[in-house]
């Protein structure tokens, strides 16, 4: 969509909504206009599904956050801007950006001490009660929308979200050139860890999964090495991610990115004395977890949350570089009629990552 050739009355703001669990539709909703001098508008390109996406279309809730009136999903968007707020300097109408979707109150102590993310006050795209970027237009703060380098592409810019996430996990992690990194889960944040690990300079990165076909994915993008797990008991899974990585010791980090009960208390025991281990992957509210394994090897244990200051410009810049090639995670791509197809192929497992155009997009 050469959106900047468009005239913005011609934009249609079809979007896509739940309703209820289970139960979705395409609605003309009314255009959104700026309402602050330093927002921008932006006609939406591509958007990827995440997991949350899913989760809120199946069963209508995550934890506290409950679908109670209807909601326009999707937050792993990225767009081209059509318009331009008076206070806004660096981007202009035709600029192609990948989207934060969001926005903290800016005011809190943790907002101030430069950890936004974990603002009280967080508005976040199709996080009820706020509508997310399935849809023609979307307004946001410019600060919060990054011009994507001529070299990047906006399916590579939808990208960009998931990515960070994995910034974010691997910032948590410390991770130092040459060190070893075991990665729990080969879903589509699993597997970017692992890339951003290793350009991190993590000389070896192991990435562990149930699934073979995550695994030869894995395998060909960052991993060097993989593990398939086995339904033995958590101790036994470690040692034999041990032995086959040749980590006699452990290894230096362990991020979960599954979720997974088994796979956090695996995780503990692969995890080497003195090491690091980030929690990324979200699961049930309460496991039994190896607090004695933690004590004894005095492990640093982390969590990490969404992405913060400076992660989404790395994530461009190593999209960018060549450094993590966030393409190869794109199984299809699919008009934006499509959409509810979509969400079940990736709850079936069907994909790595697919993305859906924008209602304006031309495929």
């Amino acid at each position: 969509m050469a959106v900047q050739t468009i005239i913005k009355d011609e934009i249609k703001n079809l979007s896509f909504v739940l309703n209820k669990p289970l139960d979705v539709s395409f609605e003309q909703r009314p255009k959104p206009t700026l309402q602050d001098p330093h927002d921008v508008l932006v006609a939406i390109n591509y958007t990827g599904i995440c997991g949350s996406d899913v989760h809120y279309w199946q069963h209508g809730a995550i934890g506290h956050f409950v679908v109670r009136e209807p909601m326009v999903l999707g937050h792993e968007s990225a767009g081209t801007v059509v318009e331009a707020g008076a206070a806004v300097t660096h981007l202009r109408p035709g600029d192609r950006v990948a989207l934060e979707p969001g926005y903290p109150c800016r005011r809190c102590a943790d907002c101030r001490g430069g950890r936004y993310n974990l603002c009280e006050a967080m508005a976040f795209a199709a996080t009820p009660p706020h509508h997310g970027t399935l849809t023609g237009l979307w307004t946001a703060p410019a600060d919060f929308c990054y011009k994507l380098p001529d070299g990047v592409s906006l399916q590579e810019g939808a990208l960009v979200e998931p990515l960070a996430v994995a910034v974010h996990i691997v910032k948590q992690a410390d991770v130092k050139p040459g060190q070893s990194v075991v990665v729990m889960g080969a879903g589509p944040v699993g597997v970017l860890c692992a890339a951003v690990a290793r350009a991190y300079g993590a000389s070896k990165v192991v990435s562990v999964d149930i699934v073979p076909s995550k695994l030869d994915f894995a395998r060909g993008l960052a991993a060097t090495h993989t593990y398939l797990s086995r339904r033995i008991a958590p101790e036994d899974n470690a040692k034999a991610i041990r032995d086959h990585a040749d980590l006699p010791r452990g290894a230096d980090v362990v991020i979960d990115a599954s979720g997974a009960e088994l796979s956090i208390q695996t995780s503990l025991h692969v995890v080497r004395m003195g090491g690091t281990y980030v929690q990324g992957g979200m699961g049930k509210s309460d496991i039994t977890f190896p607090i004695m394994a933690m004590c004894l090897k005095e492990v640093t244990a982390k969590g990490s949350f969404r992405y913060g200051p400076g992660d989404y410009d790395l994530a461009i810049e190593l999209v960018a570089s060549g450094r993590v090639d966030v393409k190869r995670l794109v199984s299809q791509v699919v008009p934006f009629e499509q959409a509810e197809a979509a969400f079940k192929k990736v709850k079936e497992g069907e994909v790595i990552k697919i993305l859906i155009a924008g209602p304006n997009e031309k495929l």
